[in-house]
């Protein structure tokens, strides 16, 4: 094999693919990127066993052939050449010569031979969306989603995909994110996705209009965007049954201002550590939002004005579920939905239907 190709283009290329490429692994082959040169182009694929991604770039292949590179020497090494071009090298050595100007490194090369095969999806296409909203839907819900592996489905993120709409549900047990967005797909299916899987994707899918093509069926989802493809295994299991849980109505109705209730609770959580985890007593009433919180460390009250319908009541919440909420929820005003001091809350924007989110209360001891 012997190549020449622009190094922004391989830099880009590797930096890509290394995102589903195990860092540390008892098998050395899952450490490399696999290249393979034919034609006019060069095919770089990274895999995991559970998550593969791939791309091609145009590329003066000299000599065609495939080999394994090491990801993260062949990405530092590319990436700290001088512009211009790049060659790469494969001898019957067992090792390649990668060249930028007159930087040259010998490495070793591992046998093409020797990278699992990608499976094959046989995913049908189902939905087309923008990357723009696609990420927004990311953005919004990927917080939520839990780390616990006693619960294997929720480790992941779930694709309700309708015929006219698409919902992202994430969830962990003290809280829930769900985001809605109007599309047009091919066919009805629910599927859950990996959060590492999400979060590449988050990644590599851009922000703009850019059409991104999801294909899926009950084991595999492919989503190619921005000349990648993300082929991912999805997790098999039951998801909750989150419509069931958000409740309807409430008794109290705050609207405020999001930055006003962050900057609140962040002064509050100055007398929070991992090891003093009391919670915030939160009361809303009067026309304004009361924070108060005492542990070892010291004592503290704060408040902000906000428009409160219904019923005054104190609810207590953990700093961090309440405050990744708010961040997450990226709109200057937000409602808050409460039915007393031990329902869910809902947390939602001002106007419109962006999201929808839920916070679980926390119980004081003295209750």
């Amino acid at each position: 094999m012997d190549i020449l190709c622009d190094k922004s283009l391989l830099s880009g290329a590797i930096d890509g693919v290394s995102r589903a490429v195990t860092l540390r692994s008892s098998i050395p082959v899952l450490e490399g990127i696999l290249l393979k040169a034919e034609g006019f182009q060069l095919t770089l694929t990274g895999y995991d066993l559970e998550m593969a991604i791939t791309t091609t770039i145009e590329a003066n292949v000299r000599q065609p052939g495939e080999v394994v590179l090491n990801a993260r020497l062949l990405g530092d090494m590319v990436r700290r050449m001088p512009a211009g071009e790049v060659s790469i090298t494969v001898g019957s050595t067992g090792s390649a010569t990668v060249k930028g100007g007159v930087a040259e490194y010998d490495i070793a090369a591992m046998a093409a031979g020797d990278f699992p095969s990608l499976p094959n999806p046989g995913a049908d296409h189902t939905l087309s969306i923008q990357a723009g909203v696609l990420r927004e839907m990311i953005d919004k819900t990927l917080y939520a989603v839990s780390q616990d592996d006693k619960k294997p489905a929720h480790t992941g993120e779930l694709f309700e995909i309708e015929p006219d709409k698409l919902t992202v549900v994430a969830l962990d047990g003290y809280r829930l994110a769900v985001v809605e967005r109007p599309v047009k797909a091919e066919k009805e299916i629910r599927i859950i996705v990996p959060a590492k899987t999400m979060a590449e994707v988050n990644k590599l899918i851009g922000e703009g209009e850019e059409e991104i093509s999801i294909s899926a069926n009950r084991r595999f989802v492919v989503f190619a965007a921005r000349g990648y493809t993300i082929l991912s295994r999805l997790i098999e299991g039951d998801f909750l049954a989150w419509r069931g849980v958000i409740p309807e109505g409430c008794k109290t109705r705050a609207v405020l201002d999001a930055r006003d209730f962050i900057e609140t609770i962040e002064r509050a959580s100055l007398i929070i550590t991992e090891r003093l985890k009391n919670p915030l007593r939160i009361t809303f009433g009067g026309q304004k939002v009361t924070v108060r919180c005492q542990t070892t460390l010291g004592k503290v009250t704060d408040e902000f004005e906000a428009a409160i319908e219904g019923d005054t009541v104190e609810i207590g919440f953990n700093n961090r579920y309440l405050l990744d909420a708010l961040r997450n929820a990226r709109t200057d005003k937000i409602a808050l939905e409460l039915n007393g001091p031990l329902s869910p809350v809902k947390v939602l924007p001002a106007e419109g239907d962006g999201f929808t989110y839920l916070v679980l209360p926390v119980r004081f001891k003295n209750d």
